[in-house]
């Protein structure tokens, strides 16, 4: 074997210590519509920073922004992940996990992000469910919950089209027939359109938005790999968001070159799709800033070949300069390796004023990265339809003085009484954000 890989599994079966070099810039840095974008900085050994998930001590919660105050909306979940409103108020919550992928997990890489994500909290087997959270008395706490659908594979976004309920599982879409407040779907899933799955399913979350008027679905697929190591072949359909007809299944690609779309969202005032991605690894702890953008129909973005407009990216093989020349910059950067998932535009929200016009935005956390970012939920406040200004710190506190992990934000999203919800996957909680009393 050679001397540097057996030098990284020494390592990591001594414990996943951290390793590789050290971020030179501040996560603001990374942050805005220009983010600072220094040169790659590619070591041997790519950096380690993995804060270990340790939970919630008992009583202990994140801390919320000045104005508000959070409390726990549910507890005892099983890594919930993401978050869906019904329109009489419950509340859908996927608790999910990565579905088996052995092929994944070959070789020394492999092998090591399987470590990697597994000390970090996601190594447990998928509950494969949604649980259904009601609160009927408006106390902001979820008394009652039931396992509204089962047997799900690693099942990740939801939207409500009329009675249609769909939910985008880890290799396809499915619809389920939904009567107003009923707690429990028994019904099996009808197939809308199968999805990139399979043994290899490296970014396995996909998510799922209506359009407006209910005729089309926009779905979002993650690429297969960090910077196409697996082959080009194997990212067909990935690294996208598709745009699905309802009613035939029919679909075609909206946007590309997206390494890692996950939250999507329509944003109020010009109508525009915008989604959050985790950009690309192991170039850098100040590199690639994660970001928000609004989505082009036809748009490609850039990954592989190239980041944050046209940055060529030299790990890839074959380059393709005639597509980083088309290679658009997105929007809003959101910082180096904060891993920003949960996205939802502010409105209807009752939080103080600062929080009126903008995006919440759930960032699971770093392990590419030294020191740690993420780990908080943000707001990035807009201006006539584009983010103007610095994010605003909603929730923080999700690492301890120690730097391990006792929760991990993933979806948020506003519910039928305005307050924000958020998914915690690690303190298997979801937490409320409301107007501080």
């Amino acid at each position: 074997m050679h001397k540097t890989r057996l030098a990284l599994l020494i390592m990591l079966a001594g414990g996943l210590a951290a390793c590789g070099e050290s971020s030179t810039l501040q996560v603001s840095d990374g942050t805005g519509p220009a983010p600072k974008l220094p040169e790659p900085n590619k070591t041997l050994i790519p950096t380690v920073n993995i804060a270990p998930a340790i939970g919630w001590p008992e009583g202990a919660k994140p801390t919320a922004a000045a104005g508000t105050q959070v409390a726990a909306f549910a507890e005892g979940l099983d890594h919930p992940r993401w978050l869906y409103v019904l329109p009489n108020g419950d509340v859908l919550v996927a608790e999910t996990n990565a579905p088996p992928k052995p092929d994944d997990s070959k070789g020394v890489r492999g092998w090591v992000m399987e470590k990697v994500m597994g000390r970090a909290g996601a190594g447990v087997p998928s509950p494969n469910r949604i649980t259904l959270l009601r609160d009927a008395d408006h106390d902001g706490v979820a008394e009652t919950r039931t396992v509204f659908l089962e047997n799900l594979n690693s099942p990740f976004g939801m939207t409500l089209v009329g009675n249609d309920l769909y939910v985008a599982d880890s290799d396809k879409l499915l619809r389920f027939p939904y009567q107003p407040g009923e707690t429990a779907i028994k019904a099996q899933g009808t197939t809308v359109v199968d999805l990139p799955g399979g043994p290899l399913n490296h970014h396995w979350t996909k998510n799922v938005v209506a359009s407006k008027d209910g005729s089309k679905l926009y779905v979002s697929v993650g690429s297969n790999s960090n910077v196409g190591e697996n082959g080009l072949e194997a990212e067909q359909g990935r690294a996208a968001i598709w745009e699905v007809d309802r009613t035939t299944g029919k679909h075609r690609i909206f946007a590309s070159g997206l390494r890692n779309p996950n939250g999507m969202a329509w944003e109020p005032q010009s109508g525009k799709l915008w989604t959050a991605v985790n950009e690309r690894d192991e170039i850098g702890s100040d590199l690639v800033p994660d970001y928000i953008t609004s989505v082009r129909d036809g748009g490609f973005y850039g990954w592989p070949f190239s980041y944050y407009g046209q940055h060529v990216d030299v790990r890839v093989t074959p380059q393709n300069p005639d597509l980083v020349a088309k290679a658009i910059a997105p929007d809003y950067a959101v910082g180096p390796h904060t891993a920003s998932l949960g996205l939802t535009f502010a409105e209807g929200n009752k939080l103080p004023a600062q929080f009126s016009n903008g995006a919440f935005i759930g960032q699971h956390g770093s392990w590419n990265r030294k020191p740690h970012s993420g780990y908080k939920v943000i707001f990035v406040p807009f201006e006539g339809g584009q983010p103007k200004g610095q994010p605003v710190d909603v929730l923080t506190g999700f690492l301890n003085s120690d730097e391990k992990a006792m929760g991990r934000p993933v979806g948020v999203v506003i519910d039928q009484q305005g307050d924000l919800l958020v998914a915690d996957d690690v303190g298997n909680k979801v937490w409320r954000v409301s107007a501080a009393k």
